[in-house]
């Protein structure tokens, strides 16, 4: 029974998941001799069928996975775009290219090649022996990020230092690790590319990255969970024809500081200034009338004397004709002055300098890009 109904079923279309539940829901139940029906537990399932549950279908590029083999692919973690990142880390890119022909006094050519999700410990499986890898320290983010330098580009940046030949690879020696020399002048490297990457975030939010240590063991630079999810910048480095790669990985919980600002679409969506808003801001402020008051004295009295006041009564002020008075906008104290007379009207001398805000421009910035920020 169960060769007929495979017979039976189209095979010039390609199998799906959802086209298998459609035909397991449309097969008939099977009827057994006691007339109970048993639905479909004696049917067969087909080799591309069972292809097609695990993932492995004919005709499947890599891009569409499905079944147990999207479980298995799921270390390619899919997180929101943060656009902000990306014109960071071609700002860096720009500034590596200039800081790195100074540095080899030499032609080299920085490109950006991907920037991916990926998770902690899948990465860290992944860097192929040798490698150098420099954890680094976001002083202001209060966390870590990691710099992994691939072994060609290693012994690239080494070969250009110590004056080897042009248009020739980098000779590799496998099987020895890394001289203290050899990992003192990558360490120059590394700190070259993280003064930049502080050059490219300084418009967004000012950061300090200091290395904290380079080892060439990826055991030894656990900064983050394995399951926990990291941003991967890879950089293409070419010298002529010597190069190699090298990644910044990122964790998701070190750059959870700015978040809010990596998700803007450009720089001055919440960053910046508007000078014509503050011209005009400015201007108003200037134009605008306040009420200055005079206050000769103050003094407190209980409610139940208040209350018996009447007609003709008499408040007694301790002060004296020549006391200073205060003058207020508001509740904000403005200055001291002495009353007085010019011909018929009331006057005040100004007896003491205006008392100045002590916010400063500074502290306003903070307090508004603070507000921006939240909302």
């Amino acid at each position: 029974m169960s060769t007929e109904r495979d017979n039976a079923a189209p095979t010039d279309e390609p199998l799906t998941p959802e086209g298998m539940a459609a035909g397991w829901a449309a097969m008939p139940d099977i009827i057994e001799e006691d007339g109970e029906s048993e639905g479909g537990v004696d049917r067969l399932m087909s080799q591309d069928e069972i292809d097609t549950m695990l993932g492995f279908s004919s005709g499947d590029d890599g891009a569409s996975r499905n079944g147990i083999q999207a479980i298995v692919d799921s270390g390619s973690v899919a997180y929101e775009r943060l656009p902000m990142l990306e014109i960071i880390f071609e700002r860096l890119v720009r500034l590596l290219s200039t800081s790195l022909r100074n540095f080899f006094t030499d032609n080299v050519e920085v490109t950006l090649e991907s920037i991916r999700s990926v998770r902690f410990g899948d990465y860290i499986n992944s860097i192929s022996q040798p490698a150098l890898l420099s954890v680094f320290k976001a002083e202001e983010w209060d966390n870590f990020g990691l710099i992994t330098i691939e072994s060609a580009l290693t012994y690239s940046v080494l070969d250009a230092m110590f004056g080897g030949k042009r248009g020739q690879p980098a000779p590799r020696i496998d099987g020895r690790p890394f001289t203290s020399i050899e990992i003192r002048m990558v360490r120059r490297v590394i700190e070259l590319v993280l003064g930049d990457a502080e050059a490219a975030f300084k418009p967004l939010s000012p950061v300090t990255f200091t290395v904290d240590r380079v080892e060439s063991n990826p055991r030894f630079v656990s900064i983050s969970r394995p399951a926990n999810a990291a941003i991967r910048v890879e950089l293409k480095f070419d010298m002529e024809g010597r190069g190699g790669a090298l990644h910044i990985l990122l964790p998701y919980a070190s750059i959870e500081p700015i978040r809010e600002l990596l998700l803007e679409s450009f720089m001055g969506e919440k960053l910046g200034r508007d000078p014509i808003w503050e011209n005009h801001l400015a201007t108003e402020v200037w134009q605008a009338d306040v009420d200055v008051t005079c206050v000769l004295h103050e003094t407190q009295m209980p409610l139940k004397r208040v209350m018996k006041l009447e007609i003709g009564d008499t408040l007694m002020f301790d002060t004296r004709p020549d006391s200073s008075v205060s003058l207020r906008c508001g509740d904000f104290i403005v200055t001291e002055g002495r009353i007085g007379r010019v011909d018929d009207k009331i006057a005040v001398q100004v007896v003491a300098p205006l008392r100045r805000s002590k916010t400063t421009l500074a502290a306003f910035d903070s307090l508004a890009s603070h507000l921006g920020a939240t909302n």
